[in-house]
Order: C-alpha cells, then sequence, then structure tokens
C-alpha cells in the first residue's frame, strides 16, 4: 500500500487549538480529506460563557452544514469521511465549565462535548496543572469527575496536567486517556513536554498521543520546521510504538495578541504562567495554516 492509498482508508484528524471557521479553509481541509478535527472551545470560562461558546458552533454546524458534521460517535468520523466533509470533536481544556457539578458533564456530553481537560497548566479542584510549583496530585473530587467522564463517555485529556496528577489520572480512569497535544522532553525539558516514563506509562494503559506542532515545544523554538516537528513524532513512535501515536496540532490560526495573555494568564486574570517573547503564537516554518498540513 502506497501513501496515497493509506491516506485514501485512513481517518486523518489534527487538533486545533481554537479554529474559527471561514468557508474557504475548511473546505481546503475537506478536499484534502482532514475528516476529524478535534478542537478546544472552552479554557478559563465558567458554566455560562462555555454555554454561549457551544450555542456559536451549534451556529456554525448549521451555517456550515455543507463541510463540517458535529461529531457524536465513531459512525460520525466515518460519514464524514464518506460526505468529504469536516467532523467537528468539541472539547474543553479544562473543567472550569461544570463549575464542579458532576452532573453537568453528561449535559455537555449531549452537547457534543467529547473530550475535557482535568485542569489547564494551574490548580483546581481536580489537581495539579504542569505549571504548579507543587503537584498534589488527584483529587477525590477529581476521581469522582473521571468516573462521571469514564460513565458519560468524554475522554480524559492531560496535556496540561501536572505530572503526579496526570499518573494518578492513568491508572484510576478505568477507560484509556491522552495526552491529545504534547512533545517529548528528551527533545526539550518544557513544562509541557512529557518524560520518556510518562509516555510510556499512558500507553501502557492504552492511551493516546498526540505530538504537537507547537514550536514553543520543540528544541529550535519559533525556527522550527515541518522536519522538526516530523523528529519529535518519530521520536515518541520509536518510544512507544505507532499504534497510540497522533498528531495534535494544536494551531491557534487566527487568534490575537490578546488572547494568548488571557492563556498566559492563571484563571485568564491571575499571576504570569508563561513569559512569551512573541505576541502571536508562531507556527512551523512550511506549516503556518491548517490548510498547509500535508495531504
Amino acid at each position: 500500500m502506497n501513501a496515497e492509498e493509506l491516506h485514501r482508508n485512513a481517518i486523518v484528524g489534527l487538533r486545533p487549538g481554537d479554529l474559527k471557521v471561514e468557508s474557504r479553509g475548511l473546505r481546503r481541509h475537506a478536499q484534502r480529506r482532514h475528516h476529524r478535527c478535534q478542537l478546544y472551545l472552552q479554557v478559563w470560562e465558567g458554566l455560562h460563557d462555555t454555554l454561549v461558546n457551544v450555542a456559536q458552533w451549534k451556529s456554525w454546524f448549521n451555517e456550515h452544514a455543507d463541510i463540517l458534521l458535529p461529531v457524536h460517535t465513531t459512525a460520525d468520523i466515518e460519514k464524514a469521511k464518506r460526505e468529504n466533509r469536516v467532523g467537528i470533536i468539541l472539547g474543553w481544556q479544562n473543567t472550569s465549565g461544570i463549575e464542579d457539578r458532576l452532573e453537568l458533564v453528561a449535559i455537555f456530553k449531549s452537547l457534543g462535548v467529547g473530550v475535557m481537560q482535568l485542569t489547564y497548566n494551574t490548580q483546581n479542584l481536580v489537581g495539579s496543572g504542569c505549571y504548579e510549583t507543587n503537584d498534589s496530585g488527584l483529587s477525590d473530587y477529581g476521581r469522582g469527575l473521571i468516573d462521571e467522564m469514564n460513565r458519560v463517555g468524554v475522554v480524559v485529556d492531560l496535556s496540561h496536567v501536572g505530572a503526579k496528577t496526570s499518573e494518578d489520572a492513568i491508572r484510576y480512569s478505568k477507560a484509556p486517556v491522552a495526552y491529545s497535544h504534547c512533545c517529548p522532553a528528551a527533545l526539550l525539558d518544557h513544562p509541557r513536554n512529557k518524560t520518556d516514563a510518562q509516555l510510556k506509562l499512558i500507553v501502557e494503559h492504552g492511551g493516546f498521543v498526540g505530538v504537537t506542532t507547537y514550536p514553543s515545544f520543540l528544541p529550535l523554538g519559533a525556527e522550527s520546521s515541518v522536519d522538526d516537528c516530523v523528529a519529535a513524532i518519530d521520536y515518541v513512535v520509536d518510544l512507544v510504538g505507532e499504534d497510540r501515536v497522533g498528531i495534535g496540532t494544536d494551531f491557534t490560526q487566527g487568534q490575537d495578541a490578546a488572547f494568548f495573555d488571557w492563556l498566559s494568564l492563571d484563571k485568564g486574570h491571575g499571576r504570569r504562567l508563561i513569559v512569551r517573547d512573541w505576541d502571536v503564537a508562531p507556527q512551523p516554518i512550511g506549516l503556518q495554516r491548517l490548510s498547509d498540513f500535508p495531504i
């Protein structure tokens, strides 16, 4: 089987950090047979603002129904492939959207939210983020949250979660969990990157690793190219095998400096977590836009 045949028979997915609906760009994704996108519509927002974001995407699904398909099941992904549309899985970067009410997990699942990250960079009632000085591990509330996510079929994401909390979650969850967008710490020591031991542990428990193309997590930073992204993917595949490794691009195309300021502060308004030397996040040379992704 050659590369074209493999691509034709595969489910090709990308993971943008936040995708603005722009018909021409999304149409290119469909034409290039990118059948599935997981995107995050929530970071620091509480219940009200998260519902507003979900409503916006529901509107876009209706407006662009010829190229977009909301994904609730694996059958929907297969349908998107058959119909040459882009299947969209809604996800969260944080669990602040349920405001600590576990019964809301099922409600958001019914609205199409298929992935929730336990915490985004910092501490919450679930556990610790990767930028916390002390990682206290998964709380009892966090165990209850994972139980509910397992019950209704929401994937547990650990990309921005601290090492101890992640390990606890991997070992506790009854369903496979994910590092949906990360890079190997062996190539760059960074709070967001995962050690060999962390990558092996999640795969040993049936989980998934999405290797990101985000330049800040690659050795050359803003000078990173597609070749550097491939090198990171190769490293993870060589370490844990190819069956549970994918690509989690973490594109933030179309966002402005204010968006990144908001991301960089604890809860969007507190202490500074990330010191940036750029206004808008760079993308790898040769892969500046999602539509540059090779077919």
